[in-house]
């Protein structure tokens, strides 16, 4: 069963480095995950140079891969989205280069800026949309590496309260 969590870490958890593992050369936990993604995301020069924009489809482009995982890199143009869909047997980082995105899950809608993230264990189902008027870019991390992405057909809306 799928269920968003209200378990939430207060701060930075990367800003704890006593906590923290030295680096591998390969990520194995969700921690060294969203490092990874935080380190491509800071490097412009990694990914900038890359970034294409498609009216009709969201651009991507596998940026990266290691033992077991994949790094994708996204393009969203206003109104594209991905549809309501899980990553199978995947766990992944979502992160927000550029722009804005919005997150739409059955319990929930979260307004994604620059810089934000979300990690999500398998099984997670969400839609991503470009509800802005300016171009996006995201940066995916998947463990283990995307292998399907079923689709969902309910909508995934929260009710919305009016005044």
């Amino acid at each position: 069963m799928n269920s968003d969590s209200d378990l939430q870490i207060a701060g930075d958890i990367l800003e704890v480095p006593h906590l923290l593992q030295p680096p591998r050369e390969h990520p194995a936990t969700v921690s060294e995950f969203v490092g990874l993604a935080r380190s491509i995301a800071a490097d412009r020069s990694q990914w900038e140079h890359l970034v294409q924009y498609d009216a009709t489809s969201r651009w991507y482009h596998r940026l990266r891969t290691g033992p077991g995982y994949e790094v994708w890199l996204l393009s969203w143009v206003p109104g594209q989205g991905s549809g309501l869909h899980d990553h199978g047997r995947s766990s992944g980082v979502l992160t927000v280069l550029e722009g804005a995105l919005t997150e739409r899950t059955e319990r929930d809608t979260r307004a994604l800026g620059a810089g934000s993230q979300r990690v999500f264990a398998p099984g997670y189902i969400h839609e991503v949309v470009n509800d802005s008027l300016e171009p996006a870019v995201s940066l995916h991390v998947y463990y283990p590496g995307l292998t399907e992405m079923p689709m969902h057909s309910a909508q995934c809306a929260p009710a919305v309260a009016t005044a």
